[in-house]
């Protein structure tokens, strides 16, 4: 008598893993309010988990400062859009950072997007501005970064043209196998869309304010002096970031936090 074989069962096809969305942290210094920041996390919503922490009011100009010696607040607030975790801090650009990846996020995340900031951060305006120190910041931690910001200090600024280059960089950024230590500085010319004409990778032009202090008199009778200055651009280079702004390009100069000057470190090792 045959014995009957018993038919094998198909094994299961393996369920198709789903791809994690790329958590993105966004952060400025003009404020969690600032229109700004709404236009870029509007941007970007689409690409990844976005987070947002930044502070509760402007902090422009405070280069990489950190808080200390006061206690630093976090407060969940209500989100820019429906589906973006949203927190306001008391801090600075880079206390937002530091805070975001080791009390919000507890993680680090795979992408830090800063701004869009309200007005220029080229040249030597990157050594003050708060946001891209909070790029920079993100960077020293391994995070890849960009700071976005639009020649435009105009509360009510049109940020129609920096959306589409913000998204298309972020994209392209997300894309890319980036060294952990990247920060772009991204400046977009205030014109309309269809006037810009691309990006340019650029150098840092040395160009800089000359600065002046208006001395004044308070209703007390009291001095107080009221900075002031003129932009002057000593870089006539065209591969600078002044150049390819006012040429309507946008620019784009990948920095570093690394200050070692290597060419006279080497200069130095011979003499």
């Amino acid at each position: 008598m045959t014995k009957k074989s018993t038919p094998k069962k198909k094994a299961a096809s393996p369920k198709p893993r789903v791809k994690e969305k790329p958590v993105i942290l966004v952060t400025n210094d003009d404020g969690v309010t600032a229109p700004g920041i709404k236009n870029l996390v509007e941007a970007v919503r689409h690409l990844g988990k976005i987070v947002v922490v930044a502070p509760d009011k402007p902090q422009s100009g405070m280069g990489h400062a950190i808080t200390i010696g006061q206690p630093l607040r976090l407060h969940k607030i209500e989100p820019l859009f429906d589906d973006v975790e949203t927190w306001s801090c008391t801090g600075t650009p880079v206390d937002c950072v530091k805070l975001a990846v080791d009390k919000v996020l507890h993680r680090k995340p795979d992408l830090c997007l800063s701004g869009i900031n309200h007005g220029a951060n080229h040249s030597i305006n990157v050594i003050y501005s708060g946001t891209m120190s909070a790029a920079v910041e993100a960077a020293i931690e391994s995070i890849p970064s960009a700071g976005f910001s639009l020649l435009d200090y105009r509360i009510d600024a049109d940020f129609t043209g920096a959306r589409e280059y913000v998204r298309l960089i972020t994209e392209k950024m997300l894309k890319t196998k980036l060294e952990k230590h990247t920060v772009l500085n991204v400046n977009i010319p205030a014109v309309v869309p269809e006037l810009l004409k691309g990006f340019k990778i650029c150098k840092q032009a040395y160009a800089k304010y000359e600065e002046d202090f208006i001395e004044r008199n308070d209703p007390h009778g009291r001095h107080y002096y009221w900075l002031t200055g003129e932009f002057v651009n000593f870089d006539k280079a065209k591969d600078t970031d002044v150049w390819a702004l006012d040429n309507n390009y946008v620019s784009i100069v990948p920095v570093q936090f690394d200050l070692t000057n290597y060419v006279l470190k080497a200069k130095l090792e011979k003499s």
